[in-house]
């Protein structure tokens, strides 16, 4: 044990060194994940206008199924390597290693077929209008392209920063950033492409981060990958979406949220003086906006993953407790400085989107300041889902996931908005962060209780 612990700096090295090392990588390459769909909404709005802003918030929900089926391949299989890491076992670390290469592209080969076929239908059920339709028509047909390519380079991301290699992970995400941020304009204002131009430049940008995360394969520190390693184990394929299933049940649920809320904002929209359409633009900005702010704390929390998962594994539970403590102090301030942003200068955020009418203005301002005015407590939750998976507790991890979006949130927006029409959609938001946020502090509680005691049998 105690050599294992002096070959691994996750073994020694001082937590906030640690954490530092491994969540500013992992933030930079979620933000970067954020950012493709949040640069072609600005390029979008400023080039299209508001039809193309709803269209791609229409669209969204199929993104985070992708990222969905990431997590569940990527945070799984990145949980089982730094558990059999820590555990001194590489040869399972190996075959966790091979397993998961081979989910991540039958997963989205499948996905990408499933939206090309079903694809009308989906996007009627996500709440598109009659207007908004031939805009994300022709968005998603070219973004269901980089789907499978989404889900290997984010998935690889995860299994790199477990081997010790965050920045070649952040690296992953930086790269497709890049290319899609210079290609936007050029295919939106030079070439007149519209919303095609923005998937385009998001599908090419993809395509490079997905070499660029195939090389890691090459790399490994801690593991010596083989043939024989990469085949489809049941067991394994088992225990990595156990292990990930926290994680991807949240991204899912917030699926199943923006589906349930594209629809009651177009319902009572149509009954309010703000029509279908600025609702559905507004809640898109509104979502993405906070999908940065979330993108910082699931950085965090990733980061706190390996650190968690290989301490656990070798029973250093006071540096598992110590690594929980302060990724919790960290999403906090994080979370405040996006309160402040987002009741202070919410009509400067939405700005930034493309413009609009004052209509528009007013209700995505109200929209922002109601719905995201709880969110300093919402990375307790997110933090806390993933904890448990990274501890090899992943059914507590997947209902403290569900907590908010399921439990809480989908209730309240078809329940609310009967009693106080499309402001009762808002005012869900706060609403459900507060249980979850009582929820996870119960939860919480108890485990550090049960680490504890473990810590005191050492």
């Amino acid at each position: 044990m105690e050599q294992r612990m002096t070959k691994n700096p996750l073994g020694y090295e001082k937590i906030p060194k640690l954490l530092r090392g491994f969540a500013i990588p992992s933030i930079i390459a979620m933000l970067v994940s954020s950012l493709y769909n949040i640069v072609d909404q600005i390029f979008i709005g400023q080039g299209v206008g508001y039809l193309g802003n709803a269209a791609t918030n229409v669209s969204y929900p199929l993104t985070t199924i992708c990222l969905a089926i990431a997590l569940l391949i990527g945070i799984g299989s990145a949980s089982n390597f730094s558990l059999s890491l820590g555990a001194g076992d590489k040869e399972k670390a190996a075959k966790v290693t091979g397993n998961a290469v081979c989910m991540m592209f039958v997963f989205g080969i499948i996905y990408a077929v499933l939206i090309e076929i079903f694809l009308v239908p989906m996007l009627t059920a996500f709440g598109s209008t009659p207007d908004v339709f031939p805009y994300a028509e022709s968005y998603t047909r070219i973004t269901a392209i980089g789907m499978p390519l989404l889900i290997v380079t984010n998935a690889m991301s995860n299994l790199a920063r477990a081997d010790g290699s965050p920045k070649y992970s952040m690296t992953c995400m930086l790269i497709g950033a890049i290319i899609n941020t210079i290609l936007d304009p050029v295919f939106i204002f030079v070439f007149h492409l519209g919303v095609a131009g923005a998937a385009w430049a998001t599908v090419i940008g993809q395509f490079f981060s997905f070499l660029f995360a195939l090389r890691y394969l090459k790399k490994f520190k801690s593991i010596e990958l083989k043939r024989e390693h990469f085949r489809l184990d049941p067991r394994l394929c088992l225990t990595t979406a156990s292990l990930g299933m926290s994680n991807s049940l949240n991204q899912l649920a917030l699926t199943v949220v923006q589906i349930v809320m594209n629809n009651s904002l177009t319902h009572y929209g149509a009954l309010s003086p703000y029509g279908q359409e600025i609702p559905l633009a507004a809640c898109g900005i509104v979502m993405k906006t906070n999908a940065i702010l979330l993108a910082v704390i699931i950085g965090i929390s990733q980061g706190s993953q390996p650190i968690v998962g290989f301490n656990y594994g070798a029973k250093q539970y006071d540096r598992v407790k110590s690594t929980y403590k302060l990724a919790i102090a960290c999403n906090l301030i994080v979370s405040a400085v996006g309160f402040i942003l987002f009741q202070f200068f919410p009509r400067q955020i939405i700005s930034v989107f493309g413009t609009g009418d004052e209509t528009y203005f007013e209700f995505s301002v109200k929209f922002m300041r109601i719905f995201l005015f709880m969110v300093i407590a919402n990375g307790v939750q997110l933090i806390s889902s993933n904890f448990f998976s990274a501890i090899g507790k992943p059914l507590k991890g997947m209902i403290l996931s569900l907590t908010r979006q399921v439990f809480f949130l989908i209730p309240l927006i078809l329940i609310l908005p009967l009693f106080m029409g499309i402001d009762g959609v808002m005012y869900a938001g706060p609403i459900a962060d507060t249980m979850a946020f009582i929820t996870t502090v119960i939860m919480i509680s108890l485990e550090m209780r049960i680490i504890g005691r473990m810590q005191a049998d050492v």
